[in-house]
């Protein structure tokens, strides 16, 4: 380039000169606008990623309120649990009516959903099933058998479930103590102490859904309601538990639907390892990475077991937008525009974070003010004695239970020492751990008697600034121990009786069986002498004795033969209560029906209406119930021969009080009938009520249907007027809802 030489013109145009400086704003211009885009970018991006963290923290908040409501919904079932084992502690052995109205009380369709009953559990060995069974029977509830079949050393059979759904009765005499699952819950809540979760089971009664899968929890019950301190001697005393199955599914969309919440959920019980049982699994729920969708997994300890939860959000939007940008240029550009609609989104974000931890905050301090509020009752109606004290043993604050236990007025409580109210020097031993389990000592009331109490204590955390250090719970068990004592020794009384008589009961069985062998060998050989001679008198000497002598001869005969025919009627009489019973359900109204065949087959000019209702079944041995309506509709087709508009009728009883697992029958006719006074004799052997002459027969057969009846833990009564017909109303165990016996 030329330089300027001196004297040119500064006029001169300078072109290449005077460029520079526009493109330096250019760039200047497009450096701003890459930086501005650069921090755009960066903004945008920054937002998105703090609003993904904001969203996995309120998912994880969603989480935490599940995972705490499921709890709760358990923990109500364990208080529905601790409080029948508060029952069975109370009363020894509840009956079903006291467990009725029990479970009833507890609403629980309403209030615990997916619950599907309340249940007991006894822990049985070989002789206490023996046991059970007969204490049954004796009480009318027939007998008690258990699902599967089989010899084992102990059973755990379910002996009471309410409320009595059709799926409930058909799980009444399952052994869950045969089933490895549910064997291992009950041995866990049977070694700790403690109520425990069962791992997913196929439950015996359906869901809603119509699926079985579910859960069952359980709560041991110890004997005396004593609950031992060490692992021995729980299982020794361990006397059944209390149950409850539960549906998974119905447990959690419960929950779920309580919350509102949207989320999807798997739950997996893991046990000791990694591997696991799906307990339940959310319809929605993948494992699979997706798009849009959080996830979050935590794990629980719910009643000894081991539950991973896996939550899964629904699907936000579109998933390419999940950080809150996209690689466009339009998008980036216009991320720009919408950088402040983004930071109000975080803001309103974090103030709907911040609002719902308040509500939450609020919702836990009505919730603790509704816990001290149910202390403070607990601690005033109860009926044990309760004692809040400070770290010394002084009693800080006392119910008025207490006050009565010990014969002092509740407002001298405050301040005193605890143990000064005992006598046992063990008192200081029982409060000085964390914790003591019930503990028997003695204690002197205000007015010198000396009581026994049943001390609980355990440590107990205060709020800031209170001295609250302990809590015990005092039990006057004076009157029941002295009870115990007493049952002790009427148990003892009682056996050396029941030995007794069964030693009585032996003689007279060995006895029955001597005269029986003495009847059937003995008696019958003159008899046959007798009638041979007679015989041979009779043919050989005819025309010697004459008319009158070939009479009395056919008298001994006859005589003879009689005495043969009940000799045999009392033999069958004596197998009735000799042979073992066979158990089968028997279709009465066949076997009436093949009765009255055989009846009319021997006597076809006999004109006689029978009605015989259709379905008549019972539980019984096929063979003695032939034997009984062959006795009773016999009698009926014997009594009736006289009339000519005879009937004979067998049908349900519809008047009998039926109790459980019994069916009440009866054989009614239009025939002789019988003075009602005289209704007692009827069923005593060798007992007629008419002559020979009028009707033939031992008085053998009432008897005998009396035997059958008692056999099968069935009771008869007959009544009849004289000229208008007899009934004959009895009762037999009836045959399961299954069909088996």
């Amino acid at each position: 380039m030329p330089r300027r030489m001196p004297g040119e013109p500064r006029n001169t145009p300078r072109t290449d000169a005077a460029r520079p400086a526009p493109r330096r704003g250019y760039v200047l211009a497009a450096l701003v606008l890459i930086g501005a885009l650069l921090m755009v970018w960066l903004y945008a991006q920054a937002a998105g990623e703090r609003e993904q963290r904001v969203r996995q923290a309120e998912f994880v908040a969603q989480t935490n309120e599940i995972a705490m409501l499921l709890r709760q919904r358990l923990l109500h079932y364990e208080l529905a649990l601790r409080g029948g084992v508060s029952l069975y502690w109370s009363v020894s052995r509840p009956t079903p009516r006291q467990w009725r109205d029990y479970v009833g009380g507890l609403d629980i369709e309403r209030q615990f959903d997916g619950l599907l009953g309340l249940g007991y559990v006894p822990y049985l060995r070989r002789s206490d099933l023996e046991a059970l069974q007969l204490a049954m029977r004796e009480e009318g509830q027939g007998l008690f058998q258990i699902r599967p079949h089989g010899a084992r050393e102990a059973y755990g059979p379910i002996l009471m479930l309410e409320p009595q759904t059709i799926g409930n009765r058909s799980a009444i005499g399952f052994d869950m103590f045969a089933e490895a699952t549910r064997h291992e819950a009950m041995a866990a809540a049977r070694d700790s102490g403690e109520v425990r979760l069962s791992a997913p089971v196929d439950l015996i009664q359906r869901g809603r859904d119509g699926r079985r899968n579910g859960l069952l929890m359980y709560a041991p019950i110890y004997a005396n309601g004593i609950q031992p301190s060490n692992l021995a001697a729980r299982r020794a005393a361990i006397s059944g538990w209390i149950y409850a199955p539960f549906h998974a599914r119905t447990f959690i969309d419960g929950a779920l639907a309580q919350l509102g919440a949207g989320e999807a959920l798997r739950i997996v019980d893991i046990g000791e390892g990694e591997a696991g049982m799906v307990v339940y699994a959310a319809p929605g729920f993948t494992d699979g990475p997706e798009a849009g969708v959080l996830r979050h997994s935590d794990t629980l300890d719910v009643y000894g077991r081991r539950w991973r939860v896996d939550f899964q959000s629904p699907v936000v939007g579109d998933g390419a937008a999940v950080g809150g940008y996209s690689s466009d240029l339009q998008t980036t550009v216009a991320a720009g525009v919408v950088v402040s609609l983004l930071l109000f989104a975080v803001v309103l974000a974090l103030a709907h974070t911040q609002s719902r931890a308040e509500r939450l905050a609020e919702a836990m301090s009505e919730s603790y003010r509704r816990s001290e509020q149910r202390f403070r009752h607990a601690m005033l109606y109860s009926g044990s004695g309760i004692a809040l004290l400070d770290g010394a043993g002084r009693i800080v604050e006392a119910n008025p239970a207490l006050a009565r236990i010990v014969g002092a007025p509740p407002q001298a409580l405050p301040g005193t020492a605890f143990a000064d109210s005992f006598v046992d020097p063990a008192v200081e031993v029982a409060l000085g751990g964390e914790q003591a389990g019930p503990t028997t000592l003695q204690l002197r009331r205000s007015d010198g008697d000396i009581r026994l109490v049943e001390l609980v204590h355990t440590a107990v955390p205060g709020d800031i600034g209170s001295d609250v250090a302990a809590l015990v719970q005092v039990d006057d068990v004076t009157d029941r121990l002295r009870a115990e004592q007493e049952v002790r020794l009427l148990n003892r009384t009682l056996e050396a009786r029941v030995e007794q008589r069964t030693r009585e009961l032996t003689l007279a069985n060995h006895e029955l069986e001597s005269f029986a062998y003495s009847v059937s060998h003995d008696l019958r050989a003159p008899l046959r002498t007798v009638e041979g001679f007679s015989r041979l008198l009779g043919e050989r000497f005819a025309a010697s004795i004459g008319p009158d002598g070939q009479d009395y001869l056919a008298r001994v005969r006859n005589a003879a033969n009689r005495m043969d025919a009940l000799i045999d009627a009392l033999l069958k009489m004596s197998r009735i209560t000799r042979d073992p019973l066979q158990h089968a359900d028997v279709d009465l109204s066949r076997l009436a029906g093949d009765v009255i065949a055989d009846l009319r087959q021997a006597d076809p000019g006999r004109v006689v209406e029978v009605r015989i209702a259709p379905g008549l079944h019972a539980c019984g041995d096929p063979a003695l119930l032939r034997n009984l309506l062959q006795n009773l509709l016999g009698n009926a087709w014997k009594f009736t021969g006289a009339r000519a508009d005879a009937w004979i009728e067998f049908d349900a009883d519809p008047h009998a009080e039926v109790a459980p697992g019994r069916v009440a029958l009866l054989v009614r006719d239009n025939g002789a009938g019988f003075e009602p006074a005289y209704a007692s004799k009827l069923f005593r052997p060798f007992q007629r009520l008419h002559g020979a002459d009028e009707y033939e027969g031992h008085g053998i057969g009432l008897a005998t249907v009396k035997r059958i009846v008692e056999r099968h833990g069935g009771t008869i009564r007959a009544e009849g007027v004289v000229g208008q017909g007899a009934t004959f109303r009895f009762t037999l165990p009836a045959p399961g809802s299954d069909g088996h016996c």
